[in-house]
């Protein structure tokens, strides 16, 4: 388990020792972009944004952003975001291989025998 500092984006890859995606926690302050516009070779990109406004700029296109919204950028779009003038941007941002992902929780967990250990609340 690790704790994050305050800062303007935490990269969690070292700090959790990922081997699967990258993760980070960012803030944009009121009226900044993120410096330039960006695309991946292999990896697409989910956001979630936690709070605040600004603009997602993909592929040409300008869409709002608020607390709440979440989307998924392949690849290939070019991509950056920006806070609006009047108030930060707070997002998470996953990054994992387009692709790769082989099952989710319904379909690649698996019970864990109670003689092997449970929770005290269960």
């Amino acid at each position: 388990m690790a704790h994050l500092e305050e800062a303007p984006r935490n990269e969690l890859h070292d700090l959790l020792h990922l081997t699967a995606a990258e993760i980070s926690r960012n803030t944009l302050p009121a009226g900044v972009s993120v410096p330039f516009v960006h695309r991946h070779r292999k990896n697409e990109e989910i956001y979630l944004v936690l709070d605040g406004r600004g603009t997602l700029y993909i592929d040409g296109e300008e869409l709002p952003l608020r607390a709440g919204d979440c989307f998924r950028i392949d690849p290939a779009g070019a991509r950056c975001l920006r806070a609006a003038d009047d108030s930060p941007l707070s997002f998470i941002c996953v990054q994992a291989r387009a692709g790769s992902l082989e099952g989710f929780t319904g379909t690649d967990g698996l019970p864990v025998p109670e003689e092997e250990g449970k929770p005290g609340w269960l």
